[in-house]
């Protein structure tokens, strides 16, 4: 097997694919079909990398495309559970604009940041770091969160869910930038040398 046909990279493809599959699902009413193929998509996630680790097929391909479907599955879903008249009439829901303004938002600046760096400077060290794993985790329990309530009609806690979204985003983004001028500074130290 070539380093592209692995498993845990045939996971990821099928994680993107179930990208338009969950947002029609959710677009069209069918809430408890939406929240399987959400979870579905979600533990492929973990078990990604789990096997990659596990079966030493971790790959260029997979370093890349791993997070590049994880942020276009958050993306989609905050932005279709953001949009009114989708799920239920009930409180708390749809998503608040915000909540997913802040998400996008992040994302957004990091890459900009990423690649204005990268262009700059050829630096190309970029590594996920703890609080955005964490953020990640908590963003796809908070979608989870937000199907349940969809599919159950109980929703007390999601005021909450939508605060820890958001504190993780901003946690995360901070971390981030600190983190890479510590790497960009650890690269440079080694190239003077």
């Amino acid at each position: 097997m070539n380093s592209i046909l692995t498993i845990p990279n045939i996971l990821t493809f099928m994680r993107m694919g179930l990208i338009p599959v969950f947002v029609s699902l959710v677009y069209y009413g069918y809430s408890k079909w939406a929240l399987a193929v959400f979870l579905i998509a979600g533990i492929s996630d973990g078990i990604d990398g789990f096997l990659a680790r596990k079966f030493k097929q971790e790959s260029e391909l997979g370093t890349i495309i791993d997070p590049i479907a994880d942020k276009l599955l958050m993306t989609a879903a905050f932005i279709i559970l953001t949009l009114p008249n989708v799920l239920p009439p009930l409180r708390h829901l749809p998503i608040p604009f915000w909540v997913t303004a802040s998400v996008i938002g992040r994302d957004v600046l990091i890459l900009t940041v990423a690649g204005g760096i990268n262009i700059m400077t050829g630096f190309r060290g970029f590594k996920p770091s703890f609080w955005g794993k964490v953020s990640t985790l908590v963003q796809v329990t908070g979608i989870s969160l937000v199907m349940f309530a969809a599919v159950s009609g109980y929703n007390v806690f999601l005021p909450t869910t939508y605060f820890i979204i958001v504190l993780l985003v901003v946690v995360s983004g901070v971390h981030y930038i600190f983190q890479v001028a510590r790497l960009m500074s650890e690269e440079s130290k080694q190239t003077t040398s």
